[in-house]
């Protein structure tokens, strides 16, 4: 990816209003994040002149685009902060699977928004869970993000599965997670 930082600014800028009750305050959690992003693990969008217009982040049993373990949290938030952050954290934790492709987050700049970049994020996606061998790319969405929601539909993602957040929801700020999947078969 080689944009490590810029990814990190736009990863929060994404998820911040989701994570930011757990993960906050906002610069805490930008280093946080600044200090786990694994490049390795993403799918990125880049115009002509090298500027990052996006990232769409996967899962694996080798990492994911935003991992990090309890060491990485507990040197940004310390000790006692990160014990009741990592086992909020955990909350949203998604299973990988050798089933399935696992689409961990994508978020594109503002500016490259309805010009296609989430089209050509979730097509690379597409084609690396091909490359990898998987018959099917699954991913969750929010229900506080229909835009996303439509875009997945529009590429022949079904919903499987909603998961209730109930008394979580004001600590997530979203009130359920539908998991959708896409046959590659």
């Amino acid at each position: 990816m080689g944009q490590e930082d810029t990814a990190a600014a736009l990863y929060w800028e994404a998820f911040g209003h989701k994570l930011g009750i757990v993960m906050g305050p906002r610069e805490k959690g930008l280093a946080f994040v600044r200090r786990v992003i694994d490049g390795s693990h993403a799918i990125s969008a880049v115009d002509d002149n090298g500027t990052l217009l996006g990232v769409a982040g996967f899962k694996t049993y080798q990492g994911a685009l935003v991992g990090g373990n309890f060491g990485d949290m507990r040197a940004i938030y310390g000790t006692m902060s990160a014990l009741w952050r990592a086992a909020a954290i955990s909350l949203l934790e998604r299973d990988t699977e050798n089933k399935r492709f696992l689409m961990d987050g994508i978020f594109v700049t503002p500016q490259a928004r309805g010009k296609g970049v989430g089209t050509a994020l979730l097509d690379g996606i597409i084609a690396e869970g091909k490359k990898r061998g998987y018959d099917s790319v699954r991913l969750d969405v929010i229900d506080t993000n229909p835009r996303a929601r439509a875009l997945y539909e529009r590429h022949g993602f079904k919903p499987v599965n909603t998961t209730q957040m109930g008394i979580l929801k004001p600590l997530f700020r979203f009130g359920s997670a539908t998991t959708m999947v896409r046959d590659l078969t």
